[in-house]
């Protein structure tokens, strides 16, 4: 399909909910009130033939009742119901339905499959493409499209395609405590006619995405799949995550979105070809994503970091090293600068710098990040903020206001663009409710500012230090053009 059609079908003018109800706790009423909610600016026509209206808007018996045209159907009705919705979408001459509906080929059963497989040709024979069946469809903020309640309004540089529905919509809602916002997300199921290299080459195309995110448990066409992604991994960033690693998750996928899985060996080497970027789980996708988003392209893998105590910088040394990143010893030049400053332990500050032995002497962990960032031995930063503070501090006295200089430090050290600049802030950065004490409220304040500076933060120094060799190894991947 031409990138130029899907991008039609994605900005609707007219979206028709059939099996929309009355009932709050059914997707027939949380498909039409998201389009009210989410601010759809084109007609909305619930169809239902058991309701005069739903959430105050006039109710269609079926969809030839509809008086004007109709672009998007969402269908929320049983599956045995598709054919005769499908013959009225003809008539209609709608674009695309989007088959919420399940009960097809993932559930393993012959009828089932049957049953798909004439939906398609008769979908075909119409001209009418579909998204699904068995997901919950589009996310496009900036069009008022939405499959949940709670999904940020406003839109962003990254674009995704998923198989998982729930992974999709839950992932949303992870990467928004990141600071992360989507162009798109597509849930597609099944994948029945439109699939992951159609929904693949759009966002390879789409000047509203920057980075893209792949869920995906098996393509339905691996070589061409392989071949679009080596396409599209030299123009953008692409992110992909394949559920059914394992025996028993290969077993899940075919009963989830009736997938075509494969070796994991396999799978791996052929995405490392592709110049992709691999992740294992969706919180490595989520440091990715937002690694990709805020960082310029990274020019080599010595880091300097500050921020952590004695031992802490010695794991934090131990943890950038294990994922490929160059610990580089502190250079002379900003030793005979500390010496310099009237610092009498010049000669024991090394990289990682201790924030406990250095508090003492004029001296703190921006002033040393910003010596590193000055100097040509250093191509990333990574500053430990959680550490830095509360080491220099007792209990929560002045720990709020000193937060605050810290994360204003690095807003200023940012704008000056001397170094890509990263921040480590504690388990809690993903904006868990678990914590309730008054450090958890103030790491959350920290989130929010960072999130302001466009700084991107990581619970660990390690999966700090993990994003950035992916992002270095993407860009060396892409300068060299191997994909």
């Amino acid at each position: 399909m031409s990138v130029e059609a899907l991008e039609e079908i994605l900005h609707p003018q007219s979206v028709a909910v059939v099996g929309a109800s009355a009932n709050t706790r059914s997707w027939g009423y949380s498909y039409t009130h998201h389009l009210i909610e989410y601010g759809f600016r084109g007609k909305i026509y619930p169809v239902n033939p058991n309701h005069p209206e739903i959430l105050g808007i006039k109710t269609y018996s079926s969809l030839k009742d509809v008086p004007g045209t109709v672009d998007y159907v969402i269908s929320c009705i049983p599956a045995g119901d598709v054919p005769k919705m499908l013959t009225e979408c003809v008539q209609k001459q709608v674009k695309v339905v989007h088959l919420y509906t399940a009960r097809f080929s993932e559930t393993g059963r012959r009828d089932a499959a049957e049953l798909e497989r004439a939906v398609l040709g008769q979908a075909r024979k119409a001209g009418i493409r579909l998204i699904g069946p068995n997901c919950m469809g589009v996310y496009h903020p900036k069009h008022g499209l939405s499959f949940g309640y709670d999904l940020a309004k406003e839109p962003g540089p990254v674009g995704m395609l998923s198989q998982t529905g729930g992974g999709a919509s839950g992932f949303v809602r992870q990467a928004a405590r990141r600071g992360i916002r989507f162009s798109k997300v597509i849930s597609y199921g099944n994948a029945l006619d439109l699939n992951e290299c159609d929904y693949l080459e759009y966002f390879a195309w789409d000047p509203e995405t920057s980075v893209i995110v792949i869920y995906i448990e098996g393509p339905r066409d691996g070589r061409k799949f392989f071949d679009m992604l080596r396409r599209v991994a030299l123009q953008k960033p692409v992110i992909i995550v394949k559920g059914g690693r394992g025996e028993a998750g290969t077993r899940s996928t075919a009963s989830h979105t009736a997938s075509l899985a494969g070796s994991m060996s396999a799978w791996e080497a052929l995405v490392a070809q592709t110049g992709a970027v691999p992740a294992v789980n969706l919180d490595e996708v989520a440091d990715l994503a937002i690694s990709f988003c805020l960082l310029p392209p990274l020019k080599g893998p010595r880091v300097g970091i500050a921020g952590g105590g004695g031992g802490p910088s010695v794991l934090s040394a131990d943890e950038c090293e294990e994922a490929g990143l160059e610990i580089v010893p502190l250079p002379a030049e900003i030793r005979h600068e500390l010496k310099d400053r009237g610092v009498e332990i010049w000669d024991w500050i090394g990289n990682p710098v201790d924030a406990s032995i250095i508090g003492g002497f004029g001296v703190d962990i921006l002033d040393m990040l910003r010596l590193m960032a000055l100097n040509e031995n250093f191509d990333l930063l990574i500053g430990l903020i959680n550490e830095s503070v509360m080491l220099t501090l007792s209990l929560q006295d002045g720990v709020s206001e000193r937060l605050k200089m810290t994360v204003e430090g690095y807003r200023r050290l940012k704008e000056e663009k001397l170094k890509p600049l990263l921040a480590v802030i504690g388990d809690d950065c993903s904006g868990s409710d678990e914590y309730g004490d008054w450090s958890g409220r103030l790491i959350s304040d920290v989130r929010t500012n960072l999130i302001a500076a466009g700084i991107p933060f990581y619970p660990t120094i390690g999966r700090a230090a993990n994003a950035a060799r992916k992002v270095l190894d993407y860009y060396m991947h892409k300068d060299t053009g191997t994909g």
